[in-house]
Protein backbone atom coordinates (compact mmCIF):
# COMPACT_ATOMS: atom_id res chain seq x y z
CA UNK A 1 0.00 0.00 0.00
CA UNK A 2 1.58 3.37 -0.93
CA UNK A 3 2.32 5.72 1.56
CA UNK A 4 -0.31 8.28 -0.18
CA UNK A 5 -3.42 6.37 0.37
CA UNK A 6 -2.35 5.99 3.65
CA UNK A 7 -1.76 10.24 4.18
CA UNK A 8 -4.80 10.77 2.26
CA UNK A 9 -7.00 8.61 4.57
CA UNK A 10 -5.68 10.37 7.39
CA UNK A 11 -6.35 13.91 5.84
CA UNK A 12 -10.18 12.70 5.38
CA UNK A 13 -10.36 11.56 8.84
CA UNK A 14 -8.98 15.10 9.78
CA UNK A 15 -11.19 16.85 7.16
CA UNK A 16 -14.57 14.89 8.92
CA UNK A 17 -13.60 16.04 12.41
CA UNK A 18 -12.96 19.74 11.29
CA UNK A 19 -16.42 19.45 9.32
CA UNK A 20 -18.37 17.65 12.23
CA UNK A 21 -16.69 20.40 14.57
CA UNK A 22 -17.38 23.47 12.30
CA UNK A 23 -20.82 22.14 11.90
CA UNK A 24 -21.80 21.64 15.40
CA UNK A 25 -20.14 25.52 16.89
CA UNK A 26 -21.63 27.44 13.82
CA UNK A 27 -17.51 27.97 12.62
CA UNK A 28 -18.53 28.06 8.90
CA UNK A 29 -14.63 28.96 8.02
CA UNK A 30 -13.84 25.23 10.48
CA UNK A 31 -16.67 23.63 8.12
CA UNK A 32 -14.77 24.35 4.87
CA UNK A 33 -11.46 23.80 5.78
CA UNK A 34 -12.98 20.58 6.91
CA UNK A 35 -14.69 19.95 3.61
CA UNK A 36 -11.67 21.13 1.92
CA UNK A 37 -9.05 18.77 3.64
CA UNK A 38 -11.52 16.02 2.97
CA UNK A 39 -11.03 16.80 -0.43
CA UNK A 40 -7.58 17.11 -0.71
CA UNK A 41 -7.31 13.21 1.16
CA UNK A 42 -10.07 12.08 -1.45
CA UNK A 43 -7.37 13.11 -3.93
CA UNK A 44 -4.21 11.92 -1.97
CA UNK A 45 -5.62 8.77 -1.89
CA UNK A 46 -6.48 8.35 -5.61
CA UNK A 47 -3.18 9.21 -6.33
CA UNK A 48 -2.34 6.37 -4.10
CA UNK A 49 -4.02 3.73 -5.13
CA UNK A 50 -2.94 4.98 -9.21
CA UNK A 51 0.31 4.53 -8.05
CA UNK A 52 -0.19 0.70 -6.46
CA UNK A 53 -1.96 -0.18 -9.67
CA UNK A 54 1.03 0.61 -11.70
CA UNK A 55 3.67 -0.72 -9.40
CA UNK A 56 1.43 -4.00 -9.67
CA UNK A 57 1.41 -3.74 -13.22
CA UNK A 58 5.35 -3.44 -13.59
CA UNK A 59 5.55 -6.78 -11.31
CA UNK A 60 3.65 -8.69 -13.58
Amino acid sequence: MDKDRIDGSIKQTAGKIKEAAGRATGDEKLKREGQAERAAGKVQNAVGGVKDAVRDATKK
